[in-house]
């Protein structure tokens, strides 16, 4: 199935149902007054988070979703149906924006969390309503509301406690592959990874974590190069980012310099994301003569300026990898522990993702429209030199 991780939809909230005017009509009853029945509300437009989805491909070519209108009232004081709400699935892990503000009206993070998008309208009133002791047959009703419309925007970002930053063939995938179940692909050439994968890396008794490994980083790629940023996004929900460094790079590059690529994409692209918790990962290890590995790690840690954690690993060969998901588990424990004791730690934590996410929507946004506006200055230059060509056209005058 193919990875949609943003579509834009526009959602149209049921009509409410017009009121009834009516007059009782029965062989005994002289004067049996209005029973002009209300219509029905009209249906909203709900999402809902469900498992087992993974993409928005659903919504990619059907962009119009409504929901059923209110049903006139009758006679009889009969009250209009009601219209069915529209229910929409979309994956755990989705923020819903509105497209003309850019305010986010929802995040939904929990299994079969709802969120109301678009308000069904409210519904007409009979001539019953307007009865009174001065007014005993009223003609007047009132229509049904028109439901709302609104265009919104479905961001996917996956769910998980880890992310993995690196350029290409850093080793992110094979790290995956080997302290979980999950298998994504793996090559011996870059960018084998064009989607963001997921993996479930289980530890002793039932505790466990998720890791999401995305598409690698070059150079420029906050600026749109390779793949550009649109899947650093993903990374913005995780506790803990893995910065993968291969120790043994094909292209003849130095660790170091590698390194420091990734810092600099990563700071230009959230500078809050790149303040968080990140541990450094030297891979490959296994490819370097015994008593080089020191000398060689130590020089990836002074190219950064590095005060964090540093673990040392070989994904392939699953070398220290145990040492790394049981600190990992550790940390993450920690994490929640400290968040269950101290909610405020919750809150803060919650405030820092809005504010990543925000950062990076802004980054995004923003690239996007650069592009945009050079693809116009590129229609200008093209049509400025078609005015030149005709300028520069030979004139043949013809004698008489």
């Amino acid at each position: 199935m193919k990875f949609v991780d943003e579509a834009t939809i526009k959602v149209h909230a049921g009509k409410g149902g017009n009121g009834c005017l009516s007059f009782r009509r029965e062989k005994y009853i002289p004067k049996g007054g209005p029973d002009g029945g209300d219509g029905g509300d009209g249906g909203s437009v709900l999402l809902i988070a469900k498992e087992g989805l993974n993409t928005l491909i659903d919504f990619r070519y059907t962009r119009n979703f409504k929901a059923q209108g209110g049903q006139q009232g009758s006679s009889a004081e009969c009250t209009g149906r009601g219209g069915d709400d529209l229910i929409l699935q979309v994956p755990v892990g989705t923020t819903v924006l509105d497209n003309e503000t850019g305010d986010v009206m929802g995040d939904l993070t929990v299994l079969d969390q709802q969120l109301k998008v678009a308000q069904g309208g409210f519904h007409g009133l009979g001539n019953t309503r307007y009865k009174s002791s001065t007014n005993r047959a009223p003609r007047q009703t009132s229509p049904g509301q028109d439901g709302e419309v609104r265009e919104i925007k479905l961001e996917l970002k996956v769910l998980a406690d880890v992310g993995l930053l690196g350029l290409p063939n850093a080793g992110k995938s094979t790290f995956i592959r080997s302290v979980s179940a999950a298998r994504p692909k793996v090559a011996d050439y870059p960018f084998t990874t064009l989607v963001p994968n997921l993996g479930v890396v289980g530890m002793s008794g039932d505790k466990s974590f998720v890791v999401a490994d995305i598409p690698g980083l070059i150079e420029g790629a906050s600026e749109g190069a390779g793949l550009g940023i649109r899947f650093l996004k993903h990374l913005t929900r995780t506790r803990l980012l893995l910065h993968l460094v291969d120790m043994m790079p094909f292209d003849g590059s130095t660790p170091g310099q590698n390194a420091q690529v990734i810092e600099r994409e990563l700071d230009a692209f959230s500078p809050t994301l790149a303040d968080g918790d990140r541990w450094l990962i030297l891979n490959k290890v296994d490819l370097l003569r015994e008593e080089d590995i020191d000398v060689a790690c130590q020089q990836v840690i002074d190219a950064l300026e590095w005060k964090g954690p540093v673990f040392r690993m070989s994904g392939l060969a699953s070398q220290g990898t145990k040492v790394l998901c049981a600190a990992i588990m550790d940390y993450i424990d920690d994490h929640r522990q400290r968040e269950l004791v101290d909610p405020n730690l919750a809150e803060l934590a919650e405030a820092r993702r809005t504010e990543i996410q925000a950062e990076a929507r802004d980054r995004i946004d923003g690239l996007a429209e650069t592009r945009r506006t050079a693809r116009q200055q590129s229609q200008l230059d093209d049509s400025d030199d078609d005015d030149d060509h005709d300028d520069n056209d030979v004139e043949v005058v013809y004698a008489e």
